[in-house]
């Protein structure tokens, strides 16, 4: 018997038929050369023999009586492993189009309670000759770092499969469920446990408040400079309440291009990612005539998942990121995304010794649940002010390329989790050199056709964002003319009577002037309204 913490637990009681709360992802495989074989017949057996390394394809849910406290995961002995996977063709030609629209579908679907919460089908018939397989694990036993742990047990690093030990034997559970007895018992010893832990936790507790409050306080920007601190989201056609249709696309980035990309420009993997969802997101908002006059607000997962933790559980907390969809010069934009996530992931550090921290709480199941269905079936999130306007997750995966049953993966996409009042989710997990978006939404809010609009401005953006400056351009461009002008105008003679600037100022400052094809038009813009000012205050100094 192991307790579900209070945040893995979240993710069953907030769990409805049009809110399922399991994550999954598509790959697509390219059978060896000359294979003859079943290879569902071999991911099957290949799946039977290495289960029971990890323990969320081998337990499943037993509920507390009455609901009164947390459910728990117990051990399951009786694996359907015909049911957990399966098999399906898709109807000619096979298209990637075809593939989506059976992903969207299958993902809309929930998973049984009464097994265990994951299920696997392979997909054959791609016009390409590529082999699909789609995997999806509730959210209570498995958040991203977990499900790349997972990865590492299904699949191995080079074509030939490992062999692994078989399993312990195991005395089978004379009982199919645990008694009311038991459970109640379980549940109190368990809440006391972790009451006793908060109390322990406490005084590192204030600490981490305390420092945390004072990044707070020095994020706090001068009175007309852009808030680091945000407020509430403004609404769009994503703040509504869902159905549990699903529309799904994908598209691959060369991972090393996009690290290049963002040591050139001054931001990370993340930052241009970020940026790339911002510009995508303000295209499609704008050509409807719904973009808000206030910039988006990105919900953005992150781990609190510490070094070499492989447990099948949630480690997670969320950040808000600025999108700055109201700034139209990309620049500017993407300078302000950069210093909103780095000043969210500033916070966050102070505080990971309380995020996450398991709180009990009677009665929380049936509370959390009723709170749920209530929020979604009344439509509250299509009125109610939002908090966030979309989901943006990153999650690092596999560095190296990865085989099953032989078979080499060439793509690994995320499908995750869209949510009343965030209709639209924006997952990408890197995967060799590569990095794989998965784009799932509520299809009422974003269609297919939508969907694949989206990712066509994702690519815009990116080129978009490979024609910005880079640093030290924009530094050359911007920075050192005014001080180079400073330096000399220090050396100079009084200044003479033409309006305090003298020819040998003026040649200095036309000296370091940047060529006018180094910077597109709105940085010309910027360097130009700079540099008067900075001559002006340079023969200032002289005077």
């Amino acid at each position: 018997m192991e307790h579900l913490s209070s945040m893995d637990a979240s993710f069953l009681h907030l769990e409805t038929p049009e809110m399922p709360m399991h994550v999954g992802s598509l790959m697509l495989f390219d059978l060896p050369d000359g294979y003859d074989g079943d290879f569902y017949e071999d991911v099957k057996a290949l799946i039977g023999k290495r289960m029971h390394l990890s323990s969320i394809m081998t337990r499943k849910l037993a509920t507390m009586p009455f609901e009164l406290a947390e459910p728990v995961w117990i051990q399951d002995d009786d694996i359907d492993l015909d049911f957990h996977v399966r098999s399906i063709t898709l109807r000619r030609p096979g298209t990637m189009k075809q593939l989506h629209q059976l992903i969207a579908r299958m993902h809309s679907s929930l998973l049984d309670r009464s097994r265990p919460l994951w299920e696997m089908i392979v997909i054959e018939g791609l016009e390409n000759g590529q082999v699909g397989f789609y995997t999806k694990a509730h959210h209570s036993g498995i958040d991203g770092k977990a499900g790349v742990e997972l990865a590492k047990v299904l699949y191995d690093v080079t074509p030939k499969p490992r062999e692994v030990r078989p399993p312990t034997r195991r005395k089978a559970a004379e009982r199919y469920q645990l008694g009311v007895t038991e459970l109640l018992q379980a549940a109190l010893t368990n809440s006391v446990a972790r009451y006793r832990e908060i109390a322990a936790l406490l005084p590192n507790a204030a600490k981490a408040l305390a420092a945390a409050g004072k990044v707070i306080a020095a994020q706090r920007t001068p009175k007309g400079e852009r808030k680091l601190n945000l407020g509430l989201a403004p609404k769009t056609v994503f703040n509504v309440s869902i159905t549990n249709q699903r529309s799904f696309s994908t598209m691959s980035v060369p991972l090393g291009d996009l690290k290049a990309l963002g040591r050139r420009v001054g931001g990370t993997v993340n930052t241009i990612v970020m940026a790339m969802c911002a510009g995508a997101l303000r295209r499609f908002l704008q050509e409807r005539g719904e973009l808000p006059k206030a910039g988006l607000i990105a919900m953005v997962p992150v781990s609190l998942r510490g070094a070499g933790d492989d447990r099948m559980n949630n480690q997670v907390s969320a950040i808000r990121v600025d999108l700055a969809t109201d700034i139209a010069d990309l620049g500017e934009r993407f300078k302000a995304i950069h210093a909103s996530s780095e000043a969210a992931k500033a916070v966050v550090r102070e505080l990971k010794p309380v995020l996450g921290v398991d709180m009990p709480i009677t009665g929380a199941p049936w509370l959390m649940a009723s709170m749920a269905s209530l929020y979604g079936r009344s439509n509250l999130a299509s009125r109610l002010p939002a908090y966030g306007n979309v989901a943006i997750s990153n999650v690092p995966g596999s560095p190296v390329p990865l085989y099953m049953a032989g078979a080499r993966m060439r793509h690994y996409y995320p499908v995750s989790i869209p949510g009343h009042g965030m209709a639209l989710n924006i997952t990408v997990q890197s995967y060799a050199d590569s990095l794989e978006f998965g784009l799932t939404a509520c299809r009422r809010a974003v269609s297919q056709e939508e969907s694949y609009e989206l990712i066509d401005y994702l690519r815009d953006a990116l080129d978009e964002i490979r024609q910005l400056p880079g640093i030290d351009v924009e530094v050359q461009a911007t920075e050192v003319p005014a001080q180079a002008a400073g330096r000399r105008a220090k050396a100079l003679p009084a200044p003479a009577a033409d309006g305090g600037r003298s020819t040998a100022n003026r040649r200095a400052a036309a000296a370091n002037r940047p060529e006018p094809a180094a910077k597109p038009a709105a940085a010309k813009r910027t360097a130009a309204a700079k540099k008067p000012a900075a001559g002006k205050r340079a023969a200032a100094r002289a005077a």
